[in-house]
């Protein structure tokens, strides 16, 4: 079948490049849901532990202390045939679909990253600040490894439609692998006809194009890109199309081990409002925060306004709605004297798993929140406010393995 016709276009700023990808061999290893890892924030510390039982899974190379040796590992599947380079060059469409329902479509490549203070800077929004101090382990491990196993995810709202033109003709052939988790399966076309990939461009956007996944993977590159040049001015990612296919966005929650449910509310009564919620803990609503510990539960609304400026006097102004600031700053900061040191909070994804976490006494608390809607994050990066970190969870992430961006050796 042709080739679907395109009108031409005009050169955008984001240039998302062909790639020759590593991939697993499933001849080697079976089937890919025995090597292949769901996004990293969805995973218990247990979950990780029994993957990396498996003697090639992708969560040897990810979760690791040391990176190097990693590194080493990941020389010896490619020295054995475990993982094989693609032959050709290609930009990859990848889709994940539950039933025949698709829940995401969109391109893996090569992404070029504009350079710090350049013209094409404002294209890539980030909406979220990082901890410096998880920069600098994200660095250590991609310099280290000299691979990319997990994409960044990035959103654009598309008004061309040739990208789409071209995803939709690919995804008629073959696939390129294919790979069941849970109730999702994960698909991969490979677009390496030369005539295919050089249309691609030509529906990308020219702007606004947002960080919905991987502030800290894309900052780590900034920085190793800065010291090192070379092979770091690009990172692997998928840009997905949120007309098309929407994505998930959902509110990540706090976990506090070792704080008293009932002497958090009672403090928290001091700078907002608090009521107990007989029923027990429930997804909050707009304006509210949710506490919950050792079976009870309190709602959190109406802040006062002082102490919310005075909390927030550093920070941008458009922080004093938003539920991440309130609760990381306003309360878990100021009220409950909580550090901001790794371990003090933990960030939980599923609310009844935050919940759950806490139900026995003793366990500490849970501070739900509920989730901003695309467009208020979009109209924040946009301005260049940056959230507080931890604040939104895009959805559906990328599977972790399916193809990786591994650098030539030193």
């Amino acid at each position: 079948m042709p080739t679907p016709a395109v009108p031409a276009q005009q050169p955008t700023a984001l240039r998302l490049r062909p790639f020759r990808a590593v991939r697993y061999d499933e001849d080697r290893v079976g089937d890919l849901a025995h090597v292949l890892a769901p996004p990293h924030d969805e995973l218990s510390p247990e979950q990780l532990r029994a993957l990396r039982v498996y003697p090639h899974h992708i969560a040897r190379l990810i979760h690791t202390h040391d990176p190097q040796a990693a590194a080493r590992q990941l020389r010896r599947w490619l020295h054995r045939g475990v993982l094989r380079r693609d032959e050709r060059p290609a930009v990859y469409v990848y889709q994940q679909h539950r039933g025949a329902r698709i829940l995401q479509r969109g391109l893996i490549g090569d992404l070029v990253l504009p350079p710090p203070g350049g013209s094409a800077e404002g294209v890539l929004l980030p909406h979220e600040g990082v901890s410096h101090h998880v920069v600098r382990q994200r660095a250590a491990h991609l310099s280290g490894l000299r691979a990319q196993v997990e994409p960044l995810l990035l959103t654009y709202r598309g008004t061309e439609s040739t990208a789409a033109q071209v995803m939709h003709h690919v995804t008629r052939r073959t696939p390129t692998a294919v790979a069941r988790l849970g109730e999702i399966t994960h698909t991969l076309w490979a677009c390496d006809v030369d005539e295919e990939a050089s249309l691609v461009p030509g529906g990308l956007p020219r702007s606004g194009v947002l960080i919905a996944d991987g502030h800290h993977r894309y900052a780590a590159c900034r920085r190793l890109a800065a010291e090192a040049g070379g092979s770091w001015g690009s990172s692997l990612a998928l840009l997905v199309d949120t007309v098309t296919h929407p994505l998930r966005l959902s509110a990540i929650h706090r976990v506090v081990p070792g704080l008293d449910p009932e002497k958090a509310a009672s403090a928290a009564a001091g700078v907002a409002r608090v009521r107990p919620l007989p029923e027990g803990p429930r997804p909050p609503g707009p304006g509210e925060l949710v506490l919950a510990g050792a079976g009870q539960a309190w709602t959190i609304t109406e802040p006062e306004p002082e102490a919310l400026r005075e909390t927030l006097a550093t920070q941008p102004s458009e922080w004093a709605t938003l539920p991440a600031a309130i609760g990381d700053h306003l309360l878990l900061a100021d009220v409950w004297s909580v550090p901001d040191l790794p371990g003090a909070v933990r960030y939980v994804h599923n609310a009844d798993r935050a919940v759950a976490d806490v139900a026995t006494p003793g366990n500490g608390v849970a501070l739900l929140l509920p989730a901003i809607t695309e467009d208020q994050v979009r109209e924040l990066a946009g301005a260049g406010v940056l959230l507080p970190r931890k604040s939104t969870s895009f959805g559906p992430k990328p599977a972790a393995g399916l193809a990786l961006r591994v650098l030539d050796p030193r």
